[in-house]
């Protein structure tokens, strides 16, 4: 099996477009996909599943798109990554909110405090107050952590089953790293 052909490809040009891309998370993204969350239906998922069973659905979630986009190789996984990272984002959120509901019994809560609890799940420096360089930080952390195995999803289904993975894997580390706080 042989892989297409990178030569034409600028690392510059790519590098630039991902800096864009963690500009434009940091400027609304994040508050916009933390906006589109049911925060009434988490809780409901919690008090119906249980904490444990609610996260495994999330990281499911996860590695679904994962598989979709890593499934069909370089084709699938150039279209597919951006709504991949996208899902990804919506479930880290989900599990966040789930993991603070449970521990708090509290279900609704607000973006900037919700974005606290985000930044010390991926070690960013949440500083006293939120600012457009620590969610900028926060999207990088989030996006290169899933980006160091891409190149793996190049491979046509194989790099389904990995992508599945990384995302399952991803979800049910940032879930641990919340309950043991």
């Amino acid at each position: 099996m042989k892989l297409p052909s990178l030569k034409h490809v600028s690392f510059k040009k790519v590098k630039k477009e991902v800096r864009a891309g963690f500009n434009q998370l940091a400027e609304g993204g994040f508050k916009q996909i933390f906006n589109q969350i049911d925060q009434l239906n988490i809780k409901k998922g919690v008090d119906t599943m249980g904490v444990d069973k609610f996260i495994n659905q999330c990281a499911l979630l996860a590695a679904s798109s994962g598989l979709i986009t890593g499934v069909g190789g370089i084709g699938t996984m150039l279209i597919g990554t951006p709504l991949d990272v996208m899902n990804i984002i919506a479930q880290q959120f989900r599990v966040t909110l789930a993991i603070s509901y449970y521990k708090t019994g509290k279900y609704k809560i607000s973006f900037d405090d919700f974005f606290k609890i985000v930044a010390s799940s991926v070690k960013a420096d949440t500083k006293l107050a939120i600012s457009k360089n620590v969610m900028e930080e926060v999207a990088e952390k989030i996006l290169m952590g899933l980006g160091t195995k891409a190149s793996r999803r190049l491979v046509p289904v194989v790099g389904g089953v990995i992508g599945g993975t990384v995302n399952y894997l991803f979800i049910k580390g940032v879930a641990k790293e919340l309950k043991e706080k």
